[in-house]
């Protein structure tokens, strides 16, 4: 009697366990496939957008869109601009030129000035330099 109660016993144990091991299993394929289903679904509403945008397309209108950007209506103006200007720069560089030259022969005096400065001021810094040497020999 004893062996027959322990072995009902762990028959409804064993039935419990069963039982709540399938809750858990059906509750996780449960989620895992709502989650799969989401994320399709929303797969599915990108796709559909896609879809209806290419076929919104104008083909004819992006062609002709495509050909004013390729042959701009004032390309042949713009090159006779272009033209134009480089003839009148290139005839007012010689001046420029010598202008340039001027200049910069009128700077080259305060440059060679600030030149001259520097390496007085780099020779005070050496004798400086050679009166701390001496001054440490005397103190050692």
């Amino acid at each position: 009697m004893d062996a027959t109660r322990t072995t009902r016993q762990l028959e409804e144990n064993i039935d419990v366990f069963q039982k709540h091991k399938i809750q858990d299993i059906k509750k996780i394929f449960g989620e895992f496939l709502t989650v799969e289903m989401s994320f399709h679904a929303k797969a599915l509403e990108v796709y559909t957008t896609a879809y209806q945008n290419i076929q919104s397309v104008d083909e004819d209108e992006d062609l002709e869109v495509f050909r004013s950007l390729l042959h701009p209506p004032e390309y042949q103006s713009r090159i006779e601009i272009v033209r134009a200007n480089s003839k009148t720069s290139l005839d007012g560089t010689s001046s420029t030129l010598g202008t340039l030259g001027n200049f910069q022969q009128s700077r080259t005096p305060s440059t060679q000035k600030r030149r001259e400065e520097e390496e007085d001021d780099e020779d005070d810094d050496e004798e400086e330099d050679d009166l701390e040497d001496v001054t440490d020999d005397e103190d050692e």
